[in-house]
């Protein structure tokens, strides 16, 4: 039995117990009320402060942005980067890759890419090593031994010993093999003391034989079987051709059904091996068509990156801010040959006043492009040449005296007459754009002193044979000439014979004296002795007058964009664009600069 007093302290103790309880609950809501609902109120402050800062700091963030944009063309640059599929269109046929037969715009592009040569010319003009690391001659310029470059390989992974060297050039001594390159490779002796190593022994002395190394190799141990009469139409000139040059045979793909609309596009990749590293294009593709309007028409629609072969821009592409049109000298001239045994010319006098009446820079500008003028058999900036020795200047008035003392009086009419015979004479050239202007403007020069000029352009087929027969009184024409000033073959008098191999003195020019100074300017190798040797045959040609020489050629190369290290200065022929191939760009990136 619980007593009274335990009660009352157990009430106590419940009542002390729930005041606690009480006071804890009006201190808790006494705190929540100071440390949170009074808060919350404040919430809103608190998020508008924060979300300032948040846009204060985006705000700086956008603004080091912008900034870093702004500066990054301070240290960064548009650079060229490998790769890129690149094709390139010509006006033309491919029927030959084989670098002993090439001889065509489109085949002797191909042959390029595809084979690489001992000797190559880079794009100043010089002549510089291919396969070979060095030559050297010997005393009397009889014998040049080449070393080939270590560790040369053809596109199938086989070795390239100086056995294909040897091999190629015998092969092209072989008559039944038939090749273009014969007439130059007669009488000289060709070994191999070792697979690094080739000899040649030439019949007499040449000091610009080193320039005759610049054709394709061939491999051996593909077309050594190969019976020479059969090697022209071997399936290796079109079908997988192996060299040894920047880019390897991939396919060919023909379409058109008659040579009319016949067109062929040959596609090649770049050779991992090649000597001079890897080219930086993924792939090159060379197209070819039968006529100029479709290679335009191709280059207008995107599938073409560049053209090459076209006498001048189309109108339709001058005003495409993307075309840029590279305008390179060839290492040649545009002459007018006269053919001084031709009744008109073969009185000097006659050849004298033909010369002087002609306005060489009035012709220049006709051709509305620009090209490098030539005023005598060598060219400017090459060894020989020599300024105190142009060709006769342009004088109407001596001109005029020089026909009157050959007996060529003027009539009434205007036109010059003797013996009641006129003075006229036929002027035969290509029918082109550029050689129907130049043709015309030397037609009303030559009118101008009395001398009637019937103007015949003919096409590239006739043209040819009528070059070969030397059919004709003046011949206005292009003669490649090359790094070196051998100019033999265009003025020595044995080449006017029509038993030479190629009858390439177009004037029929003979001179004893100019003879000599030929033959001797060929036969050295010091430059300076070269120089004086071939001063008299300047002489001799500025005065005998056999020609007028005009301008060097041009090579125009239009592509779409750049293309990165394609900078040749003078060219020696059209494939020699591609003496630094494997360096070509057309991707550009933005980079850090270096």
């Amino acid at each position: 039995m619980i007593d009274r007093t335990t009660k009352l302290r157990w009430r106590r103790t419940v009542r002390q117990s729930r005041r606690q309880v009480q006071d804890i609950g009006l201190q808790a809501e006494e705190h929540l009320d100071r440390h949170f609902f009074r808060r919350v109120e404040r919430l809103i402050d608190v998020r508008r402060f924060v979300a300032s800062w948040v846009l204060l700091v985006v705000f700086l963030i956008g603004i080091l942005v912008l900034q870093v944009r702004a500066l990054e063309g301070y240290y960064t640059t548009l650079q060229p980067v490998p790769g890129g599929y690149y094709t390139e269109g010509a006006v033309g046929s491919f029927t030959d890759a084989n670098p002993l037969y090439a001889t065509g715009l489109v085949d002797s592009s191909v042959a390029k890419l595809v084979f690489a040569s001992l000797l190559k010319i880079d794009p100043n003009g010089n002549l510089t090593g291919d396969l070979a690391r060095k030559w050297v001659t010997d005393d009397r310029n009889v014998q040049y031994t080449v070393t080939l470059r270590d560790n040369l390989t053809w596109h199938d992974g086989r070795p390239l010993t100086a056995d294909d060297v040897v091999f190629t050039y015998r092969t092209i001594q072989n008559p039944d093999a038939k090749s273009p390159l014969f007439g130059s490779w007669q009488g000289i002796k060709i070994e191999a003391p070792n697979p690094h190593t080739v000899v040649f022994t030439l019949p007499s002395a040449l000091a610009s034989f080193p320039y005759s190394l610049t054709n394709g190799i061939v491999p051996k141990h593909v077309l050594e079987t190969v019976p020479a009469t059969q090697l022209r139409s071997a399936r290796f000139n079109t079908v997988d051709p192996v060299g040894a040059g920047p880019f390897m045979w991939n396919r060919v793909e023909v379409s058109g059904n008659s040579p009319e609309t016949r067109e062929e596009k040959v596609g090649l990749k770049p050779f991992p091996n090649y000597y001079a590293g890897k080219p930086k294009l993924d792939q090159f593709v060379l197209r070819s068509f039968h006529d100029t309007k479709h290679l335009i028409d191709s280059f207008k629609n995107n599938e073409l990156d560049a053209v090459v072969g076209l006498e001048n821009v189309p109108d339709e592409l001058r005003n495409r801010n993307n075309i840029v049109d590279y305008n390179v000298p060839l290492m040649g001239e545009v002459t007018v040959f006269l053919k001084t045994t031709s009744e008109t010319f073969k009185d000097v006098k006659v050849r004298q006043a033909a010369v002087q009446s002609v306005d060489i820079p009035s012709i220049i500008n006709s051709l509305g492009y620009p090209v490098a003028s030539a005023n005598q058999p060598l060219l400017k900036r090459q060894l020989g040449y020599d300024k105190s020795v142009p060709q006769l200047p342009r004088d109407i008035t001596t001109a005029n005296r020089l026909l009157d003392e050959a007996g060529w009086a003027k009539a009434a009419d205007g036109m010059r007459y003797k013996n009641n015979k006129p003075l006229t004479f036929t002027l035969v050239s290509q029918n082109t754009v550029e050689y129907t202007k130049v043709s015309q403007r030397l037609q009303e020069q030559w009118k101008q002193i009395g001398m009637k000029v019937e103007v015949v352009l003919q096409q590239s087929s006739d043209f040819q044979g009528v070059i070969s027969r030397h059919d004709y009184d003046a011949l206005l024409y292009a003669i490649a000439i090359g790094p070196d000033p051998d100019v033999f073959a265009y003025w020595h008098s044995s080449q006017a014979d029509p038993r030479a191999a190629n009858r390439l003195n177009f004037s029929e020019y003979k001179s004893a004296t100019a003879d000599k100074a030929l033959e001797a300017g060929r036969s050295r190798s010091d430059a300076t002795l070269r120089t004086v040797k071939y001063k008299p045959f300047l002489e001799s040609w500025r005065n005998d007058a056999p020609a007028v020489v005009l301008y060097q050629p041009r090579f125009l190369y239009i592509s779409r964009g750049k293309v990165h290290n394609f900078t040749p200065r003078s060219l020696n022929d059209a494939s020699d664009r591609f003496s630094n191939v494997s360096d070509w760009m057309i991707r550009q990136q933005k980079l850090p600069e270096s």
